[in-house]
């Protein structure tokens, strides 16, 4: 079960980068996110690590965490000419891009996750699934069932095709209950 959090790990530097240059998603190794987002502020950049409440029932006590909402990425503003200082941070895998040249993340996409971490209702991550991709059901009913993942208005469908008989079906699922096959 997960709950919003109010608090995110960010930081905005004296230098001017506010505003000044855009963001980009930063790779870390596994469970440095926090350990690379500090390393970021220090060497006086604006680093932002989205977090959310996730809370875990142990058998003998139930343990709230906060955990990042991108395991294995973090945001930053920075001069995309001067990234030697980025990639020598202790926990750094690599600047997320195409070939040599980073990749800008939109302010408009970065702002949404800002908004909503800041209105208070439920948030935890979930997989990237889009419309025509090919789906595996995780839980249910349907639980191991494969097919294709399709929008009908606001509901999504998993269809099931029968190639040799080039028929298919179409059932109703919920978003939550599925992941890539």
């Amino acid at each position: 079960m997960a709950t919003s959090l109010v608090e995110q790990e960010t930081s905005v530097s004296s230098q001017p980068t506010s505003t000044e240059f855009p963001w980009y998603g930063i790779r870390t190794r596994s469970k440095c996110e926090r350990t690379v987002s500090t390393g970021l502020k220090t060497k006086g950049l604006n680093a932002y690590l989205p977090l959310y409440r996730s809370r875990r029932r142990w058998s003998d006590r139930v343990v709230d965490r906060q955990l990042p909402l991108f395991p294995g990425y973090v945001f930053c503003r920075f001069d995309a000419t001067r990234r030697f200082p980025i990639i020598t941070i202790p926990g750094v895998v690599s600047i997320v891009g195409f070939g040599n040249d980073p990749a800008v993340i939109p302010d408009q996409e970065i702002e949404a996750i800002e908004t909503v971490l800041s209105s208070g209702l439920a948030t935890e991550p979930c997989p990237f699934l889009r419309e025509g991709q090919r789906v595996r059901v995780t839980h249910g009913s349907l639980k191991n069932v494969e097919g294709i993942l399709v929008k009908k208005k606001a509901d999504w469908r998993l269809i099931i095709s029968v190639t040799m008989l080039q028929r298919s079906v179409s059932v109703e699922l919920d978003g939550d209950c599925v992941t890539h096959a």
